[in-house]
């Protein structure tokens, strides 16, 4: 039971570290749209997220550095649910 609890939540973090990690790709391609589909969904999905990160930390010399923080983050919390589920089994 556990192990499939783990299996999901490391899946969706996986996935969610993709589309952050797309969204990251696609803003250096000017001519994406922004409010076609699937873009404007995969904004919508990723960018509550990143928002929180980038209030956080200001885009130094022109980069923006908060998708970085917001993906250790991400794969911190997952991990420290997991070890929490495996030490709580």
């Amino acid at each position: 039971m556990i192990g499939g609890i783990i299996f999901g939540i490391n899946n969706l973090v996986n996935l969610y570290l993709f589309l952050i990690i797309l969204r990251i790709f696609l803003t250096w391609i000017p001519s994406v749209n922004w409010e076609n589909q699937p873009w404007h969904t995969l904004r919508a999905i990723v960018d509550p997220y990143l928002g929180i990160f980038r209030r956080i930390i200001p885009p130094i010399g022109g980069l923006d550095f908060s998708p970085i923080v917001a993906i250790l983050v991400l794969q911190l919390l997952a991990y420290a649910v997991i070890y929490l589920l495996l030490f709580l089994r």
